[in-house]
């Protein structure tokens, strides 16, 4: 039944969901790419190809992120792996981990406690680290990523047909705005243009409600959906939930996935759970004391008992019991050891202790208790551990689902989301809603009775959705200052992921020109409302200073209505801007820090809606403050005499200079961007050339083994002269020795050229065989269809001869029937001379009439026949035949009816009769020209519609002469 579902879910999304393409098929498809700390998944929508897993070159769905570095030669996936294992020093994995982190960064030093044999060094000047792989050469972790990502881009090309430059990558949520813009740069640097990083577990649970939205209504149903991957463990908590949305005028209800609550714990996933086998099996060999070397210091045994626990690590999820074992460890020492399920659970008793953690994080973010939560669906490879679906179902009173494709379900709801960002494809609308799990804020400096205060404002509070944009205004300042944009209230999250985060500070803000700005504002008579710095968080979670700007007001008065109107207009725009007053003045000293968040303004993502609401907020404000300010007379006389003069508000707005400077660890810029860029262009150009090489020296060995081959059959042989035979022989064995000897240093094109000189001498040959092959099939076709116009010129003969006689139309010409005549004799006089021709020939030698030539004469007859059967298909007899028919009909009728029925006489009218009075025997002048005039093309169909029984008579007169050809 859950198979069936399954099923009728698929065909819904791929029926329903992906509506339509607009434009040309070449270059839109767009991709998503799932990129793990272990592997990578890649997806693809492209016309025709709704969503879809793009295959590596393995026709796997899935590769291993590892890229290796050998002797100048680059690898990928399995092939990286296996060079791993010989030079473990040149072979990089788990390379998401590092991205955008220092080097005392705890992850960092983690990441060398787990592999040693890397050389990691410092890059002082961006705060960043890279592996060096010998003197000269060193990749930052950007280049390494960027490598790979290019190589997915190469999958899903592949898989798609055309080229694909757009994708929607997916990203660890817990990925800080450093770590965000260095993966946006690595995309960059594979030549990708990023629609959108997506948090992975937005991506799930998006590929979760697109198979559900039938069941999501305009009640919230909550689900959690735990994921522990290679590296790390996610809990999140979302909602669905139709919502109504205004854009563009129009009112939709569309489907929603809000993020509520994120709990993580970057360390815990089956990354730990095997290097604690690994240390386990190298202790294990160790203690059989085969050799006095401990494996412990040999790089390459490490990697292969890493691979290997990996092995067992996975059988032990579906069996109590496994042996590791592997040849020639260390010393050509073999090993093998016997591993249970308890023990490996023993071993990483305090990895599933820490299991629920992520839970009780996300329940705490979410503010929601498990009562709500309908569900909780297991996501990663990590949750196919039986101790984690224990330690699971002890804390939590839900049932877990395994309802979904673990591995790939982040890989399609990305390529969803990327099919609904491109211009190509129009998707059913599902709306996403992220949050943010690090709070941002700014501070600042103020001088308040000659002591310097920070000043704290609240940017983006913990699980703030975004997209958003947010203003905040700064109203006390009369010269240029700074201001300062840091994490903050982290207080939510353990010490090790605190720590993990790395720098606090993102960037200073320094603002210039505000004295002048100011100054010339006052000058025009404005009064300043503030300087306003606008921010915004994109869909990819990253924070960016859109502009800041000087805000002020300028009043005059003006005695027309039109000025009072606009008045009213300026002033409200004026206050969308600026909000309240109280909420753009700072606080005072004496006022506890808090209070200090208040001058932040969101702009709504929804301002149709929004507007409603703001004007009756606004007008109750507006009432409020009026009953409960006291108001003595003179302010009233004042009061009425501004109300009695119509004042226009006009809104200046005067850009300032910001300059930002981003703290911390730096993506790549200026020199060493540049050199990236031509690092990757040197490894792509020389990647190519070496496919290039070795697919012409395989087509070229494939050729020569080929063609050695045929010569040795009987019908090659029998092609081929002696003469040729020994010299394609002779070819062959020189360019296979040459090969063999000096050839595989040459070049691509010393191969195909080569190649091409071997072409020409078996081309005579293998066109003989092909000829021979082909031609019985050929002349077969050409006797049916002999046959068959000979059938069709006696249909035509005797249809002719027919009509002509009832003085009918003439449907063929008598030039028609002997033109086929003519053309049908001569087809066959050629039949005759090829198949006399082919039977006197021998087979080595040279072919006079071709298959394409025999095809080229039957064309010839095969157009002369399908002109005369379209010409018989719109032929149309006379009307004025039919008239007469009609008539003597309609006579012979009446004449039967009047015999039969004395006190019945039945005279049957046409419509004109009808229409005009007259009887059918009674020919008047207008009557009869209206029955003999033949009707033009264009009057046929309404001719046709008014003379029903004629249309009728000439329809069965062409479908009989139809059935008879």
């Amino acid at each position: 039944m859950k198979l069936h579902q399954l099923t009728m879910s698929i065909i819904w999304l791929l029926l329903i969901t992906i509506v339509t393409f607009i434009g040309h098929s070449n270059g839109i498809a767009v991709m998503s790419i799932d990129m793990g700390s272990e592997s990578m998944k890649v997806a693809i929508v492209s016309p025709g190809v709704p969503m879809e897993i793009a295959l590596n070159k393995e026709s796997k769905r899935k590769t291993p992120v590892v890229i290796a570095f050998r002797n100048g030669e680059r690898s990928f996936g399995e092939d990286a792996q296996i060079v791993g294992i010989r030079s473990p020093q040149s072979s990089f994995s788990y390379i998401l981990d590092l991205l955008g982190k220092s080097i005392d960064n705890p992850m960092v030093q983690l990441y060398k406690k787990r592999f040693p044999y890397y050389n990691i060094v410092s890059d002082e000047e961006r705060k960043t680290i890279a592996f060096r792989l010998d003197e000269n050469t060193t990749y930052t972790p950007e280049e390494l990523l960027a490598q790979f990502l290019h190589k997915g881009k190469e999958f899903a090309e592949n898989s798609a047909g055309q080229k694909i430059s757009e994708a929607v990558i997916t990203v660890p949520g817990f990925f800080n705005q450093i770590e965000r813009r260095a993966l946006v740069q690595a995309a960059d640097l594979a030549g990708i243009k990023v629609l959108q990083l997506i948090n992975d577990y937005t991506a799930v649970a998006l590929n979760y409600g697109i198979f559900r939205s039938k069941e999501i209504n305009d009640s919230a149903h909550y689900v959690m959906f735990y994921d522990m991957g290679a590296s790390s463990t996610t809990a999140t908590i979302v909602s669905y939930q139709n919502v109504k949305t205004k854009e563009k005028g129009f009112v939709e209800t569309n489907p929603h996935v809000t993020i509520l609550g994120v709990g993580y714990d970057r360390t815990l996933g089956g990354l730990e759970v095997q290097l604690r086998l690994q240390h386990h099996l190298a202790k294990e060999f160790d203690a059989l004391r085969k050799t006095p070397n401990s494996v412990f210091t040999n790089p390459r045994a490490m990697v292969k008992l890493f691979k290997e626990a990996g092995r067992v690590k996975n059988v032990l999820s579906a069996n109590t019991d496994h042996f590791a074992q592997i040849e020639g460890l260390v010393d050509e020492h073999d090993f093998r050891s016997r591993v249970t399920r308890e023990k490996l659970e023993q071993l990483s008793a305090d990895l599933f202790e820490r299991v629920a953690n992520p839970v009780k994080i996300a329940l705490k973010t979410s503010g929601l208790s498990m009562d709500v939560i309908s569900q909780v669906v297991l996501v990663g490879a990590g949750t196919r551990m039986p101790k984690v679906q224990e330690h699971l179902s002890q804390y939590l009173t839900v049932e877990l689902s395994k309802n979904i494709n673990t591995d790939e379900a982040a890989a399609l709801g990305a390529v969803y989301k990327a099919a609904d960002l491109s211009k190509g494809f129009k998707v059913k609308k599902f709306v996403t809603k992220d949050a943010v799990l690090f709070p941002i804020q700014i501070t600042f400096d103020r001088i308040i009775d000659n002591r310097v205060k920070q000043v704290r404002k609240s940017l983006f509070s913990r699980m703030n959705p975004y997209p958003q944009k947010k203003i905040i205004t700064f109203n006390k300042y009369s010269e240029n200052f700074k201001f300062h944009i840091n994490y903050a209230d982290l207080d939510y999250l353990p010490p090790n992921e605190v720590a993990a985060i790395g720098n606090f500070n993102l960037s200073t803000i320094t603002l210039s020109g505000v004295t002048d700005a100011l100054d010339k504002h006052t000058k025009d008579g404005a009064e300043s409302k503030g300087i306003k710095a606008h921010f915004a968080m994109d869909d990819s979670g990253i924070l960016n200073l859109v502009n800041v700007e000087l805000v002020s007001e300028k009043s005059s008065t003006a005695p027309d209505e039109e000025n009072r109107t606009f008045s009213i207009l300026g002033s409200t725009i004026s206050k969308l801007f600026a909000g309240s007053e109280d909420k753009d003045k700072e606080t005072k000293t004496e006022e506890p820090v808090e209070e200090d968040i208040k001058p932040v303004h969101e702009e709504p993502e929804y301002p149709e809606l929004q507007k409603d609401a703001d004007d009756k907020t606004k007008k109750k404000n507006e009432s409020v403050v009026t009953e409960d300010k006291p108001v003595n007379k003179t302010e009233k006389v004042e009061k009425e005499k501004k109300e009695k003069a119509t004042a226009t508000i006009v809104t200046i707005k005067e850009p300032i200079k910001a300059d930002e400077v981003k703290l911390g660890p730096q993506i790549l810029s200026g020199d060493k961007l540049l050199q990236s860029r031509e690092k990757l262009h040197h490894l792509d150009v020389y990647d190519f050339e070496k496919t290039k090489r070795e697919t012409a020296l395989n087509n070229l060995e494939t050729f020569i083994i080929d063609a050695q081959q045929k010569l040795e059959s009987e019908e090659y042989g029998a092609a081929a002269t002696p003469q040729e035979a020994e010299n394609i022989r002779k070819a062959c064995s020189e360019v296979s020795e040459w090969l063999y000897e000096d050839g595989f240093g040459a070049t691509a094109e010393v191969y195909e050229e080569k190649l091409s000189n071997l072409q020409k001498l078996t081309n005579d040959v293998y066109e003989r065989v092909y000829e021979h092959r082909e031609r019985p099939e050929v002349l077969k076709g050409m006797v049916s269809m002999l046959n068959a116009s000979r059938t069709f010129l006696n249909n035509m003969r005797n249809l002719s001869s027919k009509f002509n006689s009832n003085n009918s139309s003439e449907i063929f010409t008598q030039v028609e029937i002997e033109t086929l005549e003519k053309v049908i004799n001569e087809t066959q006089k050629y039949y005759d001379t090829v198949v006399k021709s082919f039977a006197e020939t021998a087979l080595h030698e040279p072919v006079k009439y071709k298959v394409q030539d025999i095809a080229n004469k039957m064309a010839l007859l095969d157009r002369e026949v399908k002109y005369l059967i379209n010409k018989a298909k719109i032929w149309w007899p006379k009307q004025e035949q039919f008239s007469a028919n009609n008539n003597t009909e309609s006579t012979n009728e009446n004449a039967t009816n009047t015999k039969e029925g004395s006190e019945s006489k039945t005279i049957p009218k046409t419509p004109n009769d009808s229409q005009t009075g007259n009887l059918p025997g009674e020919d008047t002048s207008d009557n009869a020209e209206v029955q003999n005039e033949k009707p033009s093309d264009s009057e046929d169909t309404s001719k046709s519609l008014e003379n029903n029984e004629p249309q009728t008579s000439r329809e069965s007169t062409q479908e009989k002469m139809h059935q008879e050809l």
